[in-house]
């Protein structure tokens, strides 16, 4: 698997694989092929396509781990800025659909809809991340600080989660929420109980001889 996963090859796959989604949107505006309210279609398709990317981003280091696949963190940056990428263009459907473009009209939106507030909280949160995505923001941060702040996705990944509970709250569905409610806690979950479970391991390991030595002088 790790190398089928270094192959030149595998990017590219994963690439065209992850704009599978927004081809099929557009060529679906295209044909006029997108149900009877387009606008709405689009709005929540790339908002449906941003939260399950963030879910992939989250599940390659599970995956990694648990597959022993070091490879498939290759493949994580990429996925995060397409989870980016459908989040601009949830936000610029709104904008456009939703609000005709009125910047004034939008920021009132936002202001008086709290789940609008909510995703647009979650929108500028990503922003930095994805800035960020790059190696020379890695040196110019630092490895320490870099990751502190690429930690944020874990609170964008809930933020994402409660702006679409609140959008389906209002017609009573709440089945598709709870199904990315259980992923993430299954992911964050994860993430926890390992963070947990490596300082009861170092604890646990035997002290070498040599350091044992060194502590009874």
């Amino acid at each position: 698997m790790n190398s089928l996963l270094l192959n030149k090859a595998a990017k590219p796959v994963v690439f065209l694989l992850a704009l599978l989604p927004f081809a099929w949107l557009a060529w679906g505006a295209f044909t006029d092929n997108l149900g009877a309210n387009p606008a709405e279609h689009l709005i929540r398709s790339s908002g449906d396509w941003t939260l399950r990317f963030i879910c992939i981003v989250l599940a390659v280091t599970p995956l990694r781990v648990m597959t022993k696949t070091p490879a498939l963190a290759r493949f994580r940056r990429m996925l995060g800025l397409f989870a980016y990428f459908y989040v601009c263009l949830h936000l610029l459907s709104y904008g456009f659909f939703d609000m005709g473009l009125d910047f004034g009209d939008i920021a009132k939106d936002i202001a008086k809809r709290p789940f609008i507030l909510v995703g647009f909280t979650a929108f500028v949160l990503l922003t930095p991340l994805a800035i960020t995505s790059f190696n020379r923001a890695i040196k110019a941060l630092g490895v320490k600080r870099w990751q502190m702040l690429h930690r944020l996705v874990y609170a964008i990944a809930g933020l994402g989660l409660l702006h679409f509970f609140w959008m389906r709250a209002g017609k009573n569905n709440f089945g598709e929420p709870a199904v990315y409610a259980v992923i993430i806690a299954v992911l964050l979950g994860w993430r926890a109980w390992n963070a947990w479970r490596k300082p009861r391991a170092a604890a646990a390991r035997p002290v070498p001889a040599a350091v044992r030595a060194q502590l009874s002088k």
